[in-house]
């Protein structure tokens, strides 16, 4: 392997950084996943303790990710190479990129999904519906139509290596001040919408006054799952952008803002599913299909519906791309580092593998197809991904980055790399308790109500 010939690019400012991050960990999990999530359990009681997990789990996994990459200015390979050298630690580096394309892979399915549909929002075709039963037949439709979800596939991943291809500052940077401020002014826009409808009350009661007693064990594992998977924690996102981030930002509060604004769009989020639900008089336990089954045939019952329709899917849009940009980033970075590949060729090779490995997701929707079943398994290939690489592979990277920075690195070597610069980090003592024995067992619970129930996430 090469060592890199050309001075390591680095972020053009800390809102840049801080953008581009929030971007990566701001995706469908968060816009889709998090309201019907969030439906399933009950509401306000489930924010709260989703709330709890992010500061308390997913900070300090962020923080350590970060730290990684900043010390070693390496990808997620090389980064676990330079610290721990002649070690087996390199493999949870390299189970990282080969999560990221194959997540990447699939996720750019359903990515082109929302393309789809806004474009669909925009062509009125959710005008006239009576019911969700025909909202279902039209998305029923609409997946298993090889052609156009490949196309869909295409359409996204190439869009992904566009931004990818113009490097950190001249790329992803500059995209996530254009992609992440559109993003906040469509979702503001909807919420402000949402809560006016008649009868929105309702739904902000249920979101935001918490009825304790509908929490269980199901629900804490629920909350804690959400909180470690949408930031885009175990799969070496964070330690790229990570080595990217100059010595002279504080990591600490940099984590924190990143944190905070992936736990505010969710947040946010809620405020503009539940009250257009509630206002509806629609279950809000709609479960995966609420954003393309249960919402579009709400659209054309509400006051200037096909704005808010279009609007919705364009911010889905936004999301799911801020993300696969990240996801493609982790790929090209090792072949870039490792390999002192070129940029271009490493995003036209690596964007062109994701798209081979999401043909199978693409044609795994349709009722006739050999994806839709896979045997043993009984999933479908795109189920089935995402359950082993989605829930399991990001589940043990998560549990291994926090072993190796709690036990191998350890805290000290970490504080060294945050407080370089003479930047503060407060409550070390408590970070130090958290990372090397509160994650870990967060982390090993949430893998065990994964094989033991067979709910994933």
């Amino acid at each position: 392997m090469n060592t890199p010939s050309k001075k390591r690019d680095v972020w053009g400012s800390k809102i840049g950084f801080v953008l581009a991050a929030a971007g990566s960990a701001i995706g469908l999990g968060n816009i889709w996943r998090f309201p019907y999530v969030t439906g399933e359990n009950g509401g306000a009681a489930f924010v709260l303790l989703y709330i709890i997990f992010i500061v308390l789990i997913g900070v300090p996994v962020m923080l350590s990710e970060l730290a990684i990459g900043r010390h070693a200015q390496r990808n997620p390979v090389g980064a676990f190479r330079k610290i721990a050298p002649k070690s087996l630690w390199p493999l949870v580096g390299l189970m990282g990129v080969v999560t990221g394309i194959g997540i990447l892979s699939y996720y750019s399915v359903i990515a082109g999904w929302t393309f789809g549909y806004f474009i669909k929002a925009l062509g009125g075709s959710f005008s006239n519906l009576t019911s969700a039963e025909q909202s279902s037949q039209i998305f029923t439709e609409f997946v298993k139509n090889p052609y156009q979800c490949i196309a869909y596939l295409f359409v996204f991943l190439t869009a992904t290596g566009f931004v990818v291809l113009g490097g950190i500052s001249g790329g992803i940077e500059k995209w996530a001040k254009i992609l992440m401020p559109l993003l906040f002014v469509l979702l503001l826009l909807l919420t402000l919408r949402s809560v006016t409808l008649p009868n929105a009350k309702a739904g902000l009661e249920f979101y935001l006054a918490p009825n304790f007693g509908k929490i269980n064990a199901g629900t804490i594992a629920s909350a804690l799952g959400q909180a470690l998977f949408s930031l885009s924690l175990g799969m070496g996102a964070m330690i790229t952008y990570g080595s990217y981030i100059s010595k002279k930002d504080n990591l600490a509060i940099s984590a924190g803002y990143v944190c905070l604004f992936d736990t505010l769009i969710a947040v946010v989020s809620g405020l503009m599913i539940f009250p257009a639900l509630f206002s509806m008089g629609l279950d809000p336990s709609g479960g995966p299909g609420l954003v393309f089954v249960v919402l579009p045939s709400i659209f054309d019952k509400m006051p200037g519906g096909i704005f808010f329709g279009a609007g919705f899917f364009l911010l889905l849009t936004v999301a799911a791309l801020t993300s696969t940009i990240s996801l493609l980033e982790v790929a090209v970075t090792y072949f870039v580092d490792e390999f002192n590949w070129q940029r271009r060729r490493a995003v036209l090779l690596m964007s062109g593998l994701a798209f081979v490995l999401g043909i199978p997701s693409a044609l795994s929707q349709g009722a006739n197809s050999l994806l839709s079943n896979l045997p043993l398994v009984h999933l479908g290939f795109l189920d089935f991904a995402n359950i082993l690489l989605g829930n399991y592979s990001l589940t043990i990277g998560a549990l291994l980055i926090a072993i190796f920075v709690g036990y191998k690195w350890g805290i000290k070597n970490l504080s060294a790399e945050i407080t370089i610069e003479n930047n503060h980090f407060y409550g070390r003592p408590f970070w130090a308790i958290v990372i090397r024995y509160l994650c870990p067992v967060a982390i090993i619970v949430i893998l065990l109500y994964i094989l033991l129930t067979g709910n994933y996430f």
